[in-house]
């Protein structure tokens, strides 16, 4: 199946576009998108690999489902399009690098730059009905991104992978946490965010581990 995404990824993923799951969740996606109201829009379901090739990874952020409100989806997890509030999740983010690093809360929640810099921000799931959270689970994005994370963990060593919460780490077991840095750590929503995300210093030991490699530390 010819798939419009970046080549690397394309070449990396080829056995997954050419599996009969692929052709089912695609025929799936597509009548979703001609019934009704789908997030993100269709040109940036695939806008975190585009933006982050697999030789340019640096650290990997594993969320879950893309917002469901209007507006805010733009194809990279916990990020928000330009001019939208942030969601609780990525309010928390930006406290925790606040906290950690000294930073200024941004103005602005489209992450872009991160990705820009190696930091590959990839949901489990990649579209979603409007205002029906987790309403594409179980309908193939599952086993295409686990597939993205395992794919790359073959291919690349020394990447930094920031699991959030009990589903991130287990879609991230699969990492060798002796050839790359393994952070984990509770989620960063609102639930629970004090139970270990405020103070987990990710941000930190992610730069402190680039930065011993050689590698230059994102700017978060």
């Amino acid at each position: 199946m010819n798939v419009r995404i970046n080549e690397e990824w394309k070449e990396l993923l080829a056995e997954e576009f050419e599996s009969p799951y692929f052709a089912e969740l695609t025929a799936f996606v597509r009548d979703e998108y001609a019934r009704g109201v789908v997030y993100p829009a269709g040109r940036n379901i695939f806008r975190a690999l585009d933006l982050c090739p697999p030789s340019k990874v640096k650290v990997v952020i594993i969320g879950q489902d893309p917002y469901h409100g209007e507006g805010q989806a733009n194809g990279l997890c916990f990020s928000v399009n330009e001019g939208v509030p942030f969601p609780p999740s990525l309010r928390n983010i930006f406290k925790e690098i606040a906290a950690d690093l000294g930073k200024p809360i941004p103005t602005s929640g489209n992450l872009d730059r991160w990705a820009e810099q190696g930091v590959l921000l990839l949901n489990a799931t990649l579209t979603v009905r409007a205002h029906q959270a987790a309403s594409h689970t179980g309908r193939g994005w599952e086993r295409f991104t686990d597939a993205v994370v395992r794919r790359l963990a073959e291919r690349r060593d020394g990447i930094v992978y920031m699991l959030w919460g009990a589903y991130a780490q287990r879609k991230g077991a699969i990492v060798d946490g002796g050839r790359n840095l393994v952070l984990r750590c509770a989620h960063p929503s609102p639930l629970s965010a004090h139970n270990g995300f405020f103070g987990s210093r990710h941000f930190s030991q992610a730069n402190s581990y680039l930065t011993s490699r050689g590698e230059h530390p994102i700017e978060w």
